[in-house]
């Protein structure tokens, strides 16, 4: 899968809710897409769709490889479509969930990636990890 040309995206965001509840956000479509896409499907277990559709014409497919509930998933990556320079499974998105007091730590590695394919999917990751944020910690206060 990566190659010499490819680089790795890391980021990571602090979200005030436990690790079993961000997990959720990972693994039930109703609430994926309480924070990236329209439609998700999702069958977290090795072997598994990872598939998330953000506007009717980008989709993102992949598999589960990994699965530590509450504490890591693993899953592959890349676009439907002719032709896509990233065709489905081609890139790996690693989430490991770190306790933090009441909070949580998730830190993403998205590896795999071709060149030139880094700007754009590390400005995605910048625009949907904030909202991951927002989602749950509005579900965290909602029970809280």
């Amino acid at each position: 899968m990566p190659t010499a040309e490819a680089t790795i995206i890391e980021r990571e965001v602090r979200i005030a809710a436990a690790p079993e509840t961000v997990f959720s956000y990972f693994t039930d479509p109703e609430k994926y897409v309480k924070w990236k896409g329209q439609h998700a499907e999702l069958d977290p277990r090795p072997g598994g769709v990872f598939r998330v559709d953000f506007d009717g014409t980008d989709i993102a497919r992949g598999e589960f490889i990994e699965i530590e509930p509450f504490r890591r998933l693993v899953f592959t990556w890349g676009w439907e479509g002719e032709g896509h320079p990233i065709p489905p499974g081609s890139s790996v998105v690693e989430v490991t969930l770190v306790p933090d007091g009441r909070g949580t730590v998730v830190r993403l590695v998205h590896s795999g990636l071709p060149e030139g394919a880094v700007p754009k999917h590390a400005e995605g990751w910048d625009l949907f990890l904030p909202r991951l944020v927002e989602a749950v910690e509005a579900e965290a206060d909602r029970e809280a």
